[in-house]
């Protein structure tokens, strides 16, 4: 048998913790029997920097490009906004008659505007949704509207990102960069930033007297216009290729930073990898719900078009409503007048974790978020769902 010599410094240790019950036990009969405080400071903090949700009002309404336009967002008694990191989102609640849904913007203005109350998002129509289109035609100066606290993880990250970022944005994805570019010129963010920029014609691109402004007051942030429908001088012609992503960043380690729609994604999917960079160097903003599920890996094709019933329980209440394979279960919800939580509507954060209590559904791999206790046990998130049976679907909560 081994013995362990303890010295005189670890037998006082050993008695004080075996005492220490009973020392706390005398504390806390010494101390004044005074009520715990009603609001506690954490929790208030906890609410000012990570608010659920923020109510806000439209301060302006201004026309950006040929089909865009930014909103300003301020509080109404001028009081502060939640502070973010710029590149990040917030949700925005658009009540539509009886259909109640969110969409997700990316914050587009200076991080410092928040201290004063004040929020920008950029808005372009896309007529084949019918969101952005009810947004331009109907919104209002001087209405109220209900957005969430910031979101997402698309900003500059030092102990991950390289010193040099190349920004590749296509249409209205330039807002996150323009929020980053207001940051380095404000002195928020540190970093080189060059963006490459796509759009149809020169008329079309958001933001083009902006970025130039920022150009022209800051020397770590630059911009190259790409057109796709034009050739013009001292413009790019064509698409965003590898190529033209190495003519610009040239030597040294270098992040990309992606947000564009889908199809964007789907062509610099293949000219990202012939530049062989380390996966943490590839950072991408979610574009929202797969638009064409039929043509992901693993869709069944006979399911396309088809109509399946959908019930939704919600706090022991039931809904029967349609459900289309071709869009995501949140959107047949939504449609229905039934408000479910949701945020990033990418698969991504989680805020609408439902129960899937039967049913069938097709998650396309590219926004299946869940966690793999989620697979396990069943959950779901609707917003990237699509069905392909009729489902049962237990949801909780508010779209915010």
């Amino acid at each position: 048998m081994a013995y362990v010599k303890i010295g005189l410094i670890g037998k006082l240790d050993m008695l004080k913790f075996k005492n220490i019950t009973k020392v706390r036990e005398n504390e806390i009969q010494a101390s004044p029997a005074t009520p715990l405080p009603k609001v506690l400071t954490t929790n208030e903090k906890a609410k000012k920097h990570h608010p659920a949700k923020q109510d806000v009002v439209i301060a302006d309404i201004r026309q950006n490009g040929a089909d865009a336009k930014t909103i300003v967002f301020k509080t109404p008694d001028g009081s502060r906004l939640a502070l973010y990191r710029a590149g990040q989102y917030v949700s925005v609640s658009v009540p539509i008659g009886d259909t109640v849904t969110t969409r997700s913007y990316s914050l587009c203005s200076s991080p410092e505007l928040a201290k004063k109350g004040e929020y920008h998002i950029t808005v372009k129509r896309d007529d084949a949704g019918f969101v952005s289109p009810y947004i331009q035609d109907n919104w209002k100066v001087g209405q109220a509207v209900t957005i969430s606290g910031p979101q997402g993880h698309l900003y500059y990250e030092p102990l991950r990102d390289a010193k040099k970022v190349i920004a590749l944005a296509g249409g209205s994805g330039i807002t996150p960069f323009m929020g980053m570019a207001y940051a380095i010129r404000d002195g928020h963010e540190d970093f080189d930033l060059t963006i490459i920029f796509g759009s149809r014609t020169a008329e079309g691109i958001v933001y083009k007297k902006e970025l130039d402004e920022v150009c022209a007051a800051c020397d770590k942030v630059h911009v190259v216009h790409v057109l796709s429908d034009e050739e013009k001088e001292g413009y790019e012609h064509g698409f965003i290729t590898a190529e033209l992503i190495k003519k610009y960043a040239g030597e040294g380690e270098y992040s990309i930073f992606m947000c564009g729609p889908q199809a964007m994604y789907n062509f610099l999917d293949g000219e990202i990898a012939k530049l062989g960079l380390r996966r943490k160097f590839v950072r991408r903003e979610m574009f929202g719900a797969i638009k064409d599920p039929w043509n992901q890996p693993g869709y069944p094709a006979e399911a396309k078009g088809k109509k399946f019933k959908l019930k939704v329980i919600k706090y022991g209440e039931e809904f029967e409503v349609e459900a289309l394979a071709d869009e995501p279960l949140l959107v047949a919800i939504e449609r229905a007048g039934i408000s479910a939580p949701s945020r990033c509507r990418s698969g991504e954060c989680g805020w609408c974790r439902s129960k899937l209590v039967s049913g069938k559904v097709f998650i396309p791999e590219k926004t299946d978020g869940r966690r793999a206790a989620d697979v396990d046990y069943n959950y779901v998130h609707p917003c990237a769902s699509f069905p392909l049976s009729d489902i049962v679907i237990e949801v909780s909560g508010s779209n915010i």
